[in-house]
């Protein structure tokens, strides 16, 4: 591989930036088209985010966008790369994958541009996606070899047993799962999550990811999942998966993690199940630095969808700093301000801005993207600098969230 794309390459793809915008959509759907013509590549992938509804169409689309147009400066793209690389090793995207994807690539751009992807072009971007595919092969590799050499560490797919199932709202459920062969697990980074490869009868394999809801503890691990409507995944966690159920389970992954050793006060702020990854940053606070400066914020619809209240107002008496604030949207008859929440509506950007310590917090935000788009542009106006706002959202990044 050349360390370096040719000048005249670079060109080449900066010049497709305007097609790109216009025909960008359609040649990414087709690209997928053409993958999923093969059960093997097409089970790699979320389906749920795929389809004309779905999102990850469109986040591949303002990816390939961002990288035609830095292609000169892919320094800018460093965050982004290791989002990738994260999410590809969720769903162990192998080095032999890529190659069906460059063709799929190539051949959905020639199929919807026709004569105007001339055989330079094509060439040019061919270039391209191996100089960027063997800088995302790399990284993978490195965290597979992390994944298997550390402590209770695996690559592939581990079985699981659901050793039990807890009811945390009128629409959350937590799953606790330890693993079949009786081992260790990986120690966990607060706030990643797990892909797990389901098979539900009547479909294809469904893949999915949910966040670790617990502190690093190297014996199990717990996820907290919401019933969606119509979810294919979250339904049939829900109402089949019992004590015993053996579940499929790739290793920890994802960029979006508390560090081991936080350098200034943090505010964890969640909205509905985004509070997922945030309990468990707090869990890991309280049991390893209880000193810390905390703000945990949750909003949710009311008491019956607030989940793990209860558990997170016993942390928070544990730490000697950590301050626990909820707002619940719609409160229903009979709660009362002070014992069920703290504030009736939603979190407001002046509310935020006011009651946090901007000038010195790190920021962990997760929730539906409205509520992160919301958030992540009140702290930006309001100075907080972009390397103290990390945000997991559920589902692919898209063009919204990019702005």
């Amino acid at each position: 591989m050349s360390q370096t794309l040719s000048e005249r390459t670079i060109a080449l793809v900066k010049a497709t930036v305007p097609a790109l915008e216009a025909h960008g959509l359609d040649i990414v759907r087709e690209m997928y088209a053409r993958m999923f013509r093969n059960p093997e590549i097409r089970d790699l992938f979320n389906q749920s985010h795929h389809g004309d509804a779905g999102s990850q169409p469109r986040a591949l689309t303002a990816a390939i966008l961002a990288y035609a147009g830095n292609i000169d400066n892919l320094s800018a793209l460093a965050p982004a790369v290791e989002r990738i690389a994260q999410k590809h090793v969720g769903l162990q995207i192998l080095p032999e994958h890529y190659p069906y994807v460059a063709e799929a690539l190539l051949g959905a751009i020639k199929a919807v541009l026709g004569d105007a992807a001339t055989e330079e072009i094509l060439a040019a971007w061919g270039e391209a996606y191996w100089f960027l595919a063997h800088i995302l092969i790399a990284r993978e590799g490195h965290i597979y070899q992390e994944l298997e050499a550390a402590d209770g560490g695996w690559t592939g797919w581990r079985d699981f047993r659901v050793a039990d199932v807890v009811r945390e709202s009128s629409v959350i459920s937590s799953f606790i799962l330890r693993p079949v062969d009786g081992r260790a697990v990986i120690r966990h980074r607060p706030g990643q999550y797990l892909t797990f490869w389901f098979e539900i009868p009547g479909h294809a394999p469904v893949k999915r990811n949910y966040s670790i809801s617990n502190a690093p503890n190297g014996e199990y691990y717990r996820i907290s999942v919401k019933r969606e409507p119509q979810g294919l995944a979250s339904g049939w966690l829900h109402d089949d998966a019992k004590p015993g159920t053996v579940l499929r389970v790739a290793p920890p992954a994802g960029e979006f993690f508390l560090p081991e050793h936080p350098e200034r006060p943090v505010v964890l702020l969640s909205g509905g199940v985004g509070l997922t990854p945030m309990v468990a940053m707090l869990e890991a606070i309280v049991g390893r630095h209880p000193d810390l400066a905390t703000h945990y914020i949750h909003g949710t619809h009311d008491r019956e969808t607030h989940a793990m209240r209860d558990h997170v107002r016993r942390l928070a008496g544990c730490g000697t700093a950590v301050r626990v604030t909820d707002f619940h949207q719609t409160p229903l008859t009979g709660e009362l301000a002070g014992r069920d929440y703290d504030h009736a509506g939603v979190i407001t950007d002046d509310w935020l801005v006011a009651n946090t310590p901007v000038a010195e917090a790190d920021y962990y935000i997760c929730g539906p993207r409205p509520f992160l788009r919301a958030a992540v542009s009140a702290l930006s106006l309001a100075g907080v600098p972009a390397d103290r706002i990390h945000y997991e959202f559920f589902g692919p990044a898209d063009e919204l969230l990019a702005a």
